[in-house]
């Protein structure tokens, strides 16, 4: 079913309104009152949350011969925005009052916007303007900070964003000479008379973009700079969000857009394994805990590319994918938000967390561990999805492979976690309330989603 209806797109326009409409309020508004800027962004998200629900409950259809509305781009609107959400929150109380407080709910409205529209796209070409309206206003949130690291941050992300843009864009370019189409269907049926060699070629260099938002190997060097350089709050985003749409406009691009004579698993399977063993080893040796973050985060985009690599190969991958979004997207910036609280970068100075803060303690445990996949957490049932997806797909070995490396995990996140219960207090810790709030928020959702699994897949299916 196809039709041409603005309805169709009232979340998105409720993510682009709160953007516009905060920016236009932000202008006239005094520093001290910038504030109203965060609730007309989150008002804009919430709304967007409420159409995403009631349009989950229509058929399957294209809008826009550019859009497809299916429980894959539902699942990404909902995880979008409600992730963004959590930043917006996140950010309240250390934006506030702050120069620009205006301009960094408006660019991370715009990002998440351009992530939403990247799992949505069916056509080559908005593909292409989904990437770059993700990418430009992350771009700057990097550079938010404007001192040295994060100036360098920025600029190694533009660098490499713009360098594989432009991969990215000769892969369209090069696909639609062999297909004759940018819409995903008639490519697909266009490129399975194509040369196979010129098809792997485009398929290929089309991925180094898609890799890149996913931070995934080999486009992976851009995550440890801009975890650490840009501010936390800025770090909790881009390690998370972005990656949502890249993974769903990866799989939409293997299941609806390239043939099946194109090996396309055993590349991505490759790609999984090498991601998620490099983020693991890199791990091991970090003291900071935003470059910690930053390499877990990379190992993560290892484990959510193997429902990727068995898309059309298997029927778990899509839940798989979907769950594992879910799940990573909560715990994640659960992680971050704790990072906020505590203002605090080195594993030293969390020594004695437990007792200046038993709660938050416990939100860190919550969601360390949920990153290894501990039940009853939602990573826990993300990664059970996943192993299972490989081996549905004749893959035993990538599962065992992500197995070993979700072992090897453990001991870096012990790292972090063993001091907070150290009988000393170390550094003392002033704590941020609203930071805090988020942290157990997330913490809480970790668990819900992990123990609620079966009602959440019964939904998503």
């Amino acid at each position: 079913m196809m039709r041409e209806n603005p309805a169709d797109l009232l979340p998105e326009l409720c993510v682009l309104a709160g953007a516009v409409l905060g920016l236009l309020t932000g202008i006239f508004l005094p520093r001290t009152r910038q504030w109203i800027v965060a609730v007309i962004c989150a008002a804009g998200l919430v709304l967007g949350l409420v159409f995403t629900v009631l349009a989950s409950r229509r058929p399957d259809l294209m809008t826009f011969d550019a859009f497809m509305l299916d429980p894959l781009t539902h699942l990404t609107r909902g995880v979008v925005l409600g992730a963004t959400l959590l930043v917006v929150a996140l950010a309240a109380g250390p934006l506030h009052n702050h120069a620009r407080e205006t301009e960094f709910y408006v660019l991370t409205l715009l990002a998440a916007l351009g992530t939403i529209l990247l799992g949505a796209s069916s056509d080559l070409l908005v593909l292409v303007a989904a990437y770059l309206l993700a990418s430009i206003p992350a771009y700057a949130l990097a550079g938010f900070g404007k001192d040295a690291a994060g100036t360098e941050a920025a600029l190694k992300y533009f660098l490499m964003g713009a360098f594989l843009g432009i991969l990215m864009l000769t892969g369209v370019t090069l696909l639609y000479g062999l297909g004759r189409s940018t819409s995903y269907e008639p490519l697909r049926q266009g490129l399975a008379t194509a040369p196979g060699a010129a098809v792997a070629v485009g398929a290929v260099v089309l991925l180094a973009g898609l890799l890149f938002k996913a931070g995934a190997v080999p486009a992976h060097y851009w995550i440890p700079d801009v975890t650490q350089g840009a501010p936390p709050v800025v770090a909790a985003f881009v390690t998370t969000v972005p990656k949502i749409g890249a993974f769903t406009a990866l799989y939409r691009l293997a299941a609806e857009a390239l043939p099946s004579t194109l090996d396309w698993p055993l590349l991505i399977a490759l790609l999984a394994t090498a991601t998620m063993t490099l983020g693991n080893l890199a791990a091991f040796g970090q003291d900071n805990v935003r470059r910690l973050l930053a390499y877990s985060t990379i190992s993560q985009a290892g484990y959510l590319l193997v429902p990727v690599a068995m898309a059309g190969r298997a029927d778990l991958a899509e839940p798989a994918l979907l769950f594992y979004l879910a799940a990573y997207a909560v715990t994640n910036l659960g992680a971050f938000a704790i990072v906020v609280a505590a203002g605090r970068e080195t594993i030293s100075d969390y020594t004695g967390l437990a007792r200046r803060s038993p709660p938050l303690a416990l939100a860190l445990v919550i969601c360390l561990l949920g990153l290894v996949g501990t039940p009853p957490t939602a990573v826990f049932i993300g990664k059970l999805l996943m192993f299972g997806t490989a081996v549905d797909g004749g893959y035993t070995w990538l599962a065992v492979a992500a197995v070993i490396n979700s072992v090897a995990s453990v001991f870096y996140y012990l790292r972090w976690i063993v001091p907070v219960f150290a009988p000393t207090s170390g550094t003392d810790i002033s704590l941020r309330r609203g930071p805090c709030a988020v942290a157990y928020t997330a913490a809480a959702f970790s668990l819900v989603l992990g123990l609620a699994s079966g009602i959440a897949l019964a939904v998503q299916t």
